[in-house]
């Protein structure tokens, strides 16, 4: 899992309220050559999108997002979600997603909170909201001391500061809904997901092809 978080690179953070939408930005992201996505619980639904991703595309890594309680965590799982983000640490459903051979992915943004993650074993948190906390710099400034955990940075995230964090070795991938903004999926706008998407995907593996 961790290995396809980092071959992914990028990890487009998704509100959809329309299930019939799904299929067709999961297309419109794969077509800009991304393969990965995570729903967000934010939108009322979000295990039904996550279950018809994942029936229509089975090699996507679909996860769950803003994953807020353990019955929220069991119906991501239920729906075929292979990762739980969370905007916070949450002990319960850290646990849970542990259990069930989910990736966890909680929120962590001072040394205390990443001590109780390593305390669990995790080796990767997400680092949200970015760019309040500080960006890349605050994320540099933790790896010192924990040198063997990786970040995935949520939160400010674009097309102009993607290969600034993409560049440290830190930031196993970066969440990001600049390709999947909600105004772009209601107007139905395919095409812009796909070359903004393009454009991310150049950008991460010419990054990552340097190193």
């Amino acid at each position: 899992m961790k290995e396809e978080l980092q071959k992914a690179g990028i990890v487009p953070v998704i509100k959809l309220k329309e299930l019939d939408k799904a299929v067709r930005l999961a297309e419109a992201l794969r077509a800009g050559g991304i393969h990965c996505a995570e729903i967000t619980f934010r939108a009322e639904g979000a295990e039904k999108v996550i279950r018809t991703m994942t029936e229509a595309f089975p090699d996507m890594l679909v996860g769950a997002g803003t994953v807020l309680s353990v019955e929220e965590a069991e119906k991501a799982a239920e729906a075929g979600a292979k990762f739980i983000v969370s905007p916070g640490f949450d002990e319960e459903v850290v646990d849970f997603a542990l259990e069930k051979g989910l990736l966890p992915l909680p929120g962590c943004v001072t040394p205390t909170e990443i001590q109780r993650a390593r305390k669990k074993g995790l080796s990767i948190v997400k680092f949200f909201p970015a760019s309040q906390f500080g960006g890349i710099k605050t994320i540099k400034a933790l790896s010192a001391p924990f040198s063997t955990l990786r970040f995935m940075p949520t939160g400010g995230i674009s097309l102009d500061n993607l290969e600034e964090y993409l560049q440290a070795d830190c930031v196993i991938a970066c969440g990001g809904s600049f390709m999947v903004k909600e105004q772009l999926i209601s107007e139905n706008r395919w095409e812009e997901i796909t070359e903004i998407s393009k454009k991310a995907t150049e950008i991460a593996e010419r990054v990552r092809g340097e190193k």
